[in-house]
């Protein structure tokens, strides 16, 4: 919702001290009216029926001689009280429709949102009216009638809404550690979408408002001898073209208390403004090198021949990949290489419709092809950290969570694990930190806050997915050198995604090359200098300033793009853009080959110092 300090500032407004103002005199009206002017709206008057408007009787009097301005302030807290109960009934029946499909399966999701569709594409009064017939007359079938009318519009908000943050990579870490999906609605989704729902409400009441006067003006709603503002105007409708100003009274405050409503949203609305809201067919498997045997048996992830498929195309072709226990691999590769996705494939993150299949998808003694990853074993770090971190929930609170969830932990336990971890990352002063939210934090310290999110439990592997990118060089430098130490002390194995290869070169043993979808390179850090093969790694490498670097010399680029994604190829992808292509790279796929130990490369022509190699391991 919004917070306190903007609120304030937003009711010291004219529109805000204006419903602050109104608000206030109808609360007032509708808890003290009945009692002040009660007996004189219930008094029956016979020398006084029918009389008009004036200073002894403001709006007049009815057919048995009652004060028409006393009963409707008598109304104002009936009035409010049913709009108020059908809003309750709209709001809940909307977040229950509205977060459903997040909790229930493919199928039954599916169902609820055409009905709600359906729902909302019929007309909105013609629904209140049948609902209404069906319900029955009186004060309560009317008002559930108006609520579950308001429902369908207010589940499609909640569905959209909830969409949009259930794709959010702090729910995707909650997945991961192993959250159920009650908790993730309860604690992620709903907090996150409670502002714009709030906002929604507010300016929905008065509609609700207004529909609710009407049933009661129809004879559907409040029945005699309650009344309220719309069972008024029904009362004074013979008299209307006689007297006007009787009907004033409950038609006036029909439209003021529905401006008051639209009112308070604009002034939730003023006061949430600027925040910040929580983004060619395929070669046969064969045509990849397969892993030495003893190396995937005993690797903690073991990839092989991986592919993830979406509509119309193929992100990632044919991957094969291992990670060893403590080892350090870094995947580099231009936007689009396939490198996240090959990694959120691994954690079992690939966002619908992707589809993963694997020869061997294994990460110690879980069968991730039939298992999802699951517990605080596996650790993920996200590319953007404000997007990771969930901004309606203090740091320490995302934090406890893990050892709550997982290790059984009391909520004090979890909160002091909470601050030695973020101690761990060199957060100064965790004790007061963890009761900060991320917008609190800067970009580095938000990096690190996810990083310590990951040391919550024991990882046997950090996955790190751009952990540096919009950082600037000085944080950058940290955040690596935190994982570099992180990896010291807790023996967890790492695998980083990078684009750039100077990042990678810094905390990786070995290194994998991705282009289009396909790994073109592997090789140990230390022949990243001289001993590069793929023309591709070279020119990434020499896309690199150094601080022996001519600045006379313009930077090396690459020519060209990569191909975008389902755009059809035939030969190495990388031809077009390589000055070293051959007609038997335009027109042949390179395979993935052994190139002594630990390498691998798939050119056709591989750099000169390499080629020696490479012919005689072929």
């Amino acid at each position: 919702m919004a917070n306190a300090p903007r609120l304030r500032l937003a009711l010291r407004t004219p529109l805000g001290i204006t419903a602050a103002v109104a608000s206030t005199i109808i609360a007032l009206t509708a808890i003290f009216g009945p009692m002040l002017v009660g007996d004189t709206a219930d008094r029956i008057d016979t020398d006084a029926i029918g009389k008009h408007s004036g200073t002894e009787h403001l709006f007049g009097t009815d057919a048995l001689g009652r004060d028409i301005a006393a009963r409707v302030v008598v109304a104002t807290r009936l009035t409010l009280e049913l709009t108020l109960f059908a809003t309750l009934i709209a709001v809940v029946g909307g977040l229950v429709l509205g977060v459903l499909p997040a909790v229930l399966g493919r199928r039954a999701g599916r169902l609820i949102t055409a009905t709600v569709n359906l729902l909302v594409a019929f007309p909105g009064l013609l629904f209140v009216l049948f609902l209404a017939v069906i319900f029955g007359v009186g004060t309560f079938s009317a008002a559930f009638a108006i609520g579950l009318g308001a429902a369908p519009s207010t589940a499609r908000l909640v569905q959209n809404l909830t969409a949009s943050i259930a794709g959010t990579d702090y729910v995707a870490a909650a997945r991961i550690l192993g959250v159920g999906r009650f908790r993730i609605i309860v604690r992620h989704i709903l907090p996150n979408i409670a502002e714009p729902v709030a906002l929604f409400v507010s300016t929905a009441a008065a509609g609700i408002l207004v529909a609710f006067s009407g049933l009661s003006f129809l004879g559907l709603g409040v029945q005699p001898p309650d009344y309220d503002w719309g069972r008024l105007l029904n009362e004074q409708l013979d008299r209307v073209m006689v007297d006007p100003m009787s009907a004033v009274g409950p038609g006036s405050a029909i439209v003021l208390t529905g401006i008051t409503f639209g009112l308070i949203g604009e002034v939730v609305a003023k006061a949430s403004a600027g925040r910040t809201a929580p983004q060619a067919e395929l070669k046969t498997a064969d045509a990849v090198a397969e892993q030495p045997a003893e190396a995937a048996e005993s690797a903690l992830l073991n990839i092989d021949h991986l592919r993830v498929r979406f509509p119309g195309h193929t992100a990632v072709h044919d991957v094969c990949l291992t990670v060893a226990e403590g080892e350090a691999v870094g995947i580099v590769g231009e936007s689009g290489s396939g490198k996240s996705l090959t990694a959120l494939a691994a954690a079992g993150l690939v966002p619908h419709p992707g589809r993963v299949s694997a020869g061997t998808l294994r990460f110690g003694d879980r069968d991730l092809n039939k298992q999802a990853p699951k517990g605080t074993s596996m650790a993920m770090v996200f590319q953007d950290p404000m997007a990771s971190l969930n901004p309606a929930l203090t740091v320490g609170r995302q934090l406890a969570e893990v050892a709550e969830v997982h290790h059984n932990a009391g909520r004090a336990a979890a909160l002091t694990r909470a601050v030695s971890r973020l101690g761990a990352v060199g957060i100064i002063n965790p004790e007061l930190r963890v009761r900060k939210r991320p917008h609190e934090f800067s970009g580095g310290m938000r990096q690190r806050v996810m990083i310590a999110m990951g040391l919550m439990g024991e990882p046997r592997l950090i996955i790190a997915d751009e952990p540096t990118t919009a950082l600037d060089v000085t944080v950058q430098a940290q955040v690596l050198a935190l994982l570099r130490d992180v990896r010291t002390e807790s023996g967890a194995a790492l695998l980083l995604i990078s684009h750039d290869i100077a990042v990678v070169s810094q905390v990786c043993d070995r290194v994998v090359v991705m282009y289009a979808g396909r790994i073109v390179e592997e090789l140990p850090v230390g022949d990243l200098a001289d001993g590069v093969a793929h023309p591709y790694s070279a020119a990434l490498i020499g896309a690199v300033p150094s601080m022996t670097t001519d600045r006379d010399v313009p930077l090396a680029t690459i020519p060209g793009r990569p191909p975008e994604p389902g755009e059809a190829s035939v030969g190495c992808p990388f031809a077009p853009r390589c000055a070293r292509a051959t007609d038997r790279c335009r027109t042949e796929e390179p395979v993935l080959e052994q190139l002594g130990h630990g390498r691998r490369v798939a050119c056709w022509d591989p750099i000169t110092t390499a080629t020696h190699e490479l012919e005689e391991a072929r």
